[in-house]
């Protein structure tokens, strides 16, 4: 199964790729992006350019990173399922109970798939929200905007610590370590970059971020 055949993708679940946002700057930063990361080093595409504003700069990489574990998670959808995954965990001391604190206050055993449901619809509701990610060039970004992106970073690493616990040995069958391992040490160099998720919640991979790091 090819990673980005897809076929196997539970459409309810997972959608079609979400564009960076509109305007002239959004377009350059995302070239910015490809550019920086065809180059094959990671640390200095993390980096914000020179002049560039930070908010537009999480912006653009938090739909690229969306974008990256819809498709990742999406490959593992007919094996990742309530049967095989009754709750959300990250090996046997961690376990992920969803709230959003707006439908649900009290945070709910869910399992893995809809915990995943839950935490993708969450975070394309806030990246459709033009009030917290505004679409037009120059458009003011709202004070809150920085724990957005952290709660949605927060949020995205935990499909990343499911996927290495529960399915690493599904994933190596289907070839696709490699591109799980380029896009996970991708995601800690940005998300350290800009101390976008606390210490402690890496606890469930933290050996493998401090080989990325090399702490």
């Amino acid at each position: 199964m090819s990673l980005f055949g897809l076929g196997s993708r539970n459409q309810k679940t997972f959608r079609p790729k979400k564009s960076a946002p509109s305007g002239s700057k959004g377009a350059q930063l995302k070239k910015h992006i490809d550019a920086t990361l065809g180059s094959g080093n990671l640390r200095e595409a993390v980096r914000l350019p020179p002049g560039e504003d930070l908010n537009e700069w999480l912006a653009i990489n938090a739909v690229d990173f969306f974008n990256q574990v819809n498709i990742l998670y999406g490959t593992l959808t007919e094996f990742c399922t309530p049967s095989t995954c009754p709750t959300m965990t990250a090996g046997t001391k961690y376990e992920y109970r969803w709230a959003d604190g707006v439908s649900i206050k009290k945070p709910i055993e869910v399992s893995a798939p809809k915990y995943v449901e839950y935490l993708m619809e969450w975070i394309e509701t806030q990246l459709d929200n033009e009030s917290i990610f505004p679409q037009k060039l120059g458009a003011p970004f709202p004070s809150n905007f920085q724990d957005v992106v952290k709660t949605i970073f927060k949020r995205l690493f935990r499909v990343y610590a499911h996927i290495y616990h529960s399915h690493f040995q599904m994933i190596m069958s289907l070839k696709e370590e490699a591109h799980l391992n380029t896009c996970f040490k991708h995601f800690v160099l940005f998300t350290w970059e800009f101390r976008l998720i606390d210490q402690g919640e890496l606890a469930p991979l933290y050996e493998l971020v401090e080989s990325i790091l090399k702490l």
